[in-house]
């Protein structure tokens, strides 16, 4: 091998991810160096338990519970702890100490990661995080590199693999939420506590990450609207089929026009199921795959798609990020900062135009239909399609018997549908609001 500069290695934690990292770095070094320019010393592992379980089989005098000074001396850091706190703790000291730094702490840089690119900045050091968004799939780069001379219009993207899992089983299957659910805690898929997943905070998590990098702005986590997957149920699933939808836990991120006065232009970031069309490329995406679809100006519509979790595929992307700090360091200067400077405003979910697919069980009897859409229409919420299926009577209707009303809509802005479905809810002849759910992609 070629007598290259060493480059010491510091690894913060050994779960799923930090284990396979570790163990590609021993076996795969050579390579690597080849690739950076630069050997890669592995300096050791800092972990709370030295003696826990691993996935790879590593040396037991890598490992140390003293992470700050396993810190200093380091040119490269990795933290793969998670969570935010020591983590943030850990990221700061290590670029304080002259370390570049790799993470693929989704949670530390939604909430606190202007402080960590701003410690970055004053003193040249760069933070790489291409696992930070969607696992193996690389759009960190393409998102602030590829498509930096270009406008990004709008990214959609399925960036959960758990709920994906969840919502393709249920689709193609016809199964139960809370049985895929056991299902994808049984493989792993899920956490003991899933609620991180179906609930959404870690797909926010991502689309203020992604939405970062795309509309160069600083996007915080209260800034974007979250929903989860729990009130999707069979019904829904087999509701949205008969229409030529899926069911898919989006994150959307896009340009609008500005509703403040002085500002030209706006943001909307937003995670919640919504219907896709079969037909789009994002209804194809099964299993835990992830995929991110980007609408740019000039390049047009581009998509990214692949495992979106996984200890050895994230580990992939984390070790691109180390060979690209490596290559950093033997080249010299400073760290390319992150471009936040445009400053769009984020705006409230009812500011955003889209379809909608609105069901409701209602009485059936003459004059209801009519009466439904006279409250759309004084809502500003106009009808596209109505399909009326007759309920069997039973002792909980208000009358002789009821029927189900599937509605799409053509546009509406969000806040008006919001207050029309509240009047349908009050209404005499809506005995039960079943779902909303908007229409995305297209």
């Amino acid at each position: 091998m070629t007598d290259y500069r060493t480059l010491r290695v510091a690894l913060l934690g050994a779960g799923a991810v930090g284990s396979q990292v570790a163990d590609l770095l021993l076996k795969h070094g050579d390579e690597l160096a080849d690739r950076a320019g630069a050997t890669l010393e592995l300096a050791g592992i800092a972990v709370r338990d030295v003696d826990a379980k691993r996935d790879a089989d590593l040396p037991r005098e890598l490992f140390t519970t003293d992470a700050e000074t396993l810190i200093v001396g380091s040119d490269i850091v990795i933290e793969l702890m998670g969570g935010i706190e020591p983590a943030r703790t850990q990221v700061l000291h290590a670029i304080a100490s002259g370390a570049d730094v790799v993470t693929a702490n989704k949670a530390l840089l939604a909430t606190h990661g202007s402080e960590v690119f701003e410690a970055a900045d004053q003193v040249g050091a760069e933070v790489y995080y291409e696992a930070a968004a969607a696992g193996a799939i690389p759009i960190i780069r393409p998102l602030r590199d590829s498509l930096a001379g270009d406008r990004v219009v709008r990214i959609m993207g399925i960036v959960n693999g758990t709920t994906n899992y969840i919502l393709d089983r249920m689709d193609t299957e016809g199964a139960d939420f809370a049985d895929v659910l056991a299902q994808a805690q049984a493989l792993g898929y899920a956490e003991a506590d899933p609620t991180a997943d179906v609930e959404g905070y870690d797909a926010a998590q991502k689309a203020a990450i992604l939405a970062s990098l795309a509309f160069h702005t600083t996007v915080p986590l209260d800034a974007v609207h979250r929903e989860g997957i729990t009130s999707v149920d069979a019904a829904m699933i087999e509701s949205a089929r008969h229409a030529g939808y899926v069911i898919k836990l989006l994150a959307v991120c896009e340009r609008l026009a500005a509703t403040e006065e002085g500002a030209t232009e706006a943001i909307s970031v937003r995670v919640y199921p919504a219907l896709v069309e079969r037909t789009h490329p994002l209804a194809s995406v099964h299993g835990a795959n992830n995929a991110v679809f980007v609408q740019a100006e000039a390049a047009g519509d581009l998509m990214f798609y692949g495992a979106g979790a996984g200890g050895v595929q994230t580990a992939s992307a984390v070790l691109g990020d180390v060979v690209s700090a490596a290559r950093r360091h033997i080249a010299g200067g400073v760290g390319v900062g992150e471009s936040t400077r445009a400053n769009l405003p984020a705006v409230p979910i009812g500011h955003v135009i889209t379809r909608y697919q609105i069901t409701l069980e209602v009485d059936d009897q003459p004059g209801v239909l009519a009466t439904v859409a006279g409250i759309l229409s004084e809502g500003r919420v106009s009808i596209a399609t109505v399909e009326q299926t007759v309920i069997e009577a039973d002792e909980n209707s208000r009358s002789g018997g009821s029927a189900r009303l599937v509605i799409g809509t053509h546009k509406a802005r969000e806040q008006d549908l919001s207050e029309t479905v509240e009047r349908l809810a009050a209404s005499g002849v809506v005995e039960r609001v079943v779902s909303v759910l908007r229409v995305e992609g297209n």
